[in-house]
């Protein structure tokens, strides 16, 4: 899609968090109302007619645009967060990022075989950790599930789409 004015407007960092990378950070994009407009609207003309029930915002920056988006399709939230977080029983996924180990939670209560899922995060790079939350997810057994990036990053040989099969429908609004 690549909206210009959204283009405009994503700022990158470079050497951040280490030298070599060129961070991209979506903060810019949040602070500006047209920004998330544009965003909102294109994200609904994406999914409105995609049947989805639940949309799982990947902690933290996830959160922000999942939440938008189900009030406008009518959907609920489910938060994906680190260990701790989250006060009811949860179900845990572990996986290896490019710096260690992570893992991810959501309760256990959150989605269930009904449901059709869009799992949404700001920015896909090397896929660890949506990889995860895809895994996660299916523990559930939903109908189906989507998957939604702001940024996808395809300019400095990054291939976290490879992580999921033909089968699965990932968009994002803008590839940088």
């Amino acid at each position: 899609m690549n909206n210009k004015t959204l283009v405009e407007n994503l700022r990158c960092i470079p050497d951040f968090p280490q030298k070599g990378i060129n961070f991209r950070d979506v903060t810019t994009l949040f602070k500006n109302a047209e920004c998330m407009s544009i965003m909102l609207d294109e994200l609904y003309e994406l999914y409105k007619d995609k049947g989805i029930t639940k949309i799982v915002g990947i902690e933290s920056r996830g959160f922000i645009m999942a939440s938008a988006l189900a009030v406008k399709l009518g959907a609920g939230v489910v938060l994906c967060r680190k260990p701790g977080k989250l006060p009811y029983d949860s179900v845990r996924e572990s996986f290896t990022k490019e710096y260690g180990t992570d893992t991810i939670e959501i309760h256990k209560d959150a989605i269930d075989e009904n449901d059709v899922v869009l799992l949404h995060d700001d920015l896909l790079a090397t896929g660890g950790t949506m990889k995860a939350a895809y895994n996660l997810v299916k523990k559930f057994n939903p109908k189906d599930v989507m998957i939604n990036f702001i940024i996808e990053i395809k300019d400095e040989g990054l291939h976290g789409r490879d992580l999921f099969g033909k089968d699965v429908e990932i968009t994002t609004l803008l590839d940088v």
